[in-house]
């Protein structure tokens, strides 16, 4: 929809000063009003562009918001997130991206990233709200899988890989994955991921995995919540640039996306436990239909939780919720 607007924020970027606006007019090949109603465009999104009539535009500041132009600028990725949409508020970037699966051919929307600067309604793992206020990550990767079924929660540890290591990699936090869904930085609880899937039988029609980042977000933003949260900006002292990292995020799931394509299934098993906060804890995994209690000793091929309970049996968990004790 802006496209336009973004070519004219390209000139002021990669000017050394003020530009005028017959200079963008005659470079683009657009009017003068046409010019100054895309500068209007670019200041509600948050760019600080100031106008005068003797120098021109000039660019002050980039937008804080998580612009796809600005992701995009930092990529660098062969298909993931070439596509994108944009929300400035929606209720769910999951159910977004459930509806434009079910309208268009999911193959075709193979990467896409679907952002939204806030959610109204965010859901977690079981049905549970999601709290989503500005200043986070919230964000949905349409992808359709070429993998077998059986290996589809892999997907997720690529997602839970990705994270950890983009917030390793970037900012030099000591980020681990809490099976089966989180990431965590010391004792609290920082990303999680939501894997939602279309099959039919052994054929998966799309996979959605939704993935939700506390970034530059304050604590009385994150207070109220049963679990011990954080935030990025909190672990490193200031606000970072969410395009920066979300660019590295998707870079880190491409890769070991590909990896599962490729059938190789032991390097993610291998990656995921060398992050690992769950392995050697002792833990307590609610499943719909029981409870089980132990020590988690290892993950399998799959990626199911192998806990020894106390009376020595081992027990292979698929999926349930984790309390590590």
């Amino acid at each position: 929809m802006y496209e336009a607007a973004f070519r004219v924020l390209e000139v002021l970027e990669t000017a050394d000063g003020p530009v005028s606006g017959e200079t963008i007019s005659n470079t683009l090949g657009i009017s003068r009003s046409a010019v100054w109603k895309h500068i209007k465009e670019l200041n509600n999104m948050g760019y600080e562009i100031t106008a005068s009539h003797r120098e021109g535009y000039r660019l002050k500041k980039s937008s804080n918001r998580l612009l796809p132009y600005e992701v995009h600028k930092k990529l660098r990725t062969a298909f993931m997130g070439k596509q994108m949409r944009y929300f400035e508020s929606t209720t769910s970037t999951n159910w977004v991206g459930r509806q434009m699966a079910e309208e268009k051919e999911p193959s075709s929307l193979h990467g896409m990233v679907i952002i939204a600067e806030q959610q109204t309604g965010g859901i977690g793992r079981l049905g549970r709200s999601w709290v989503s206020p500005r200043g986070g990550i919230w964000a949905t990767v349409v992808i359709r899988p070429k993998i077998p079924i059986e290996r589809v929660f892999m997907i997720t540890m690529a997602g839970a890989i990705a994270i950890a290591r983009a917030l390793r990699k970037e900012y030099d936090l000591g980020a681990l994955i809490k099976w089966p869904n989180d990431i965590y930085i010391g004792d609290s609880k920082v990303a999680g991921l939501l894997l939602e899937l279309s099959a039919e039988a052994d054929q998966i029609h799309y996979a959605l995995l939704g993935l939700g980042v506390d970034v530059n977000i304050s604590p009385a933003d994150l207070s109220g919540l049963p679990h011990a949260v954080t935030s990025v900006s909190l672990e490193v002292g200031h606000d970072v640039d969410r395009p920066v990292l979300l660019a590295r995020i998707l870079r880190e799931f491409e890769s070991r996306y590909l990896l599962l394509e490729a059938g190789e299934y032991e390097s993610i098993v291998r990656e995921w436990k060398s992050l690992s906060c769950t392995l050697e804890h002792r833990v307590r995994v609610h499943t719909i239909k029981t409870s089980i209690e132990g020590e988690a000793i290892d993950i399998d091929e799959y990626g199911a939780l192998l806990v020894r309970k106390d009376n020595g049996k081992v027990e292979r968990v698929i999926a349930g919720d984790c309390t590590q004790q």
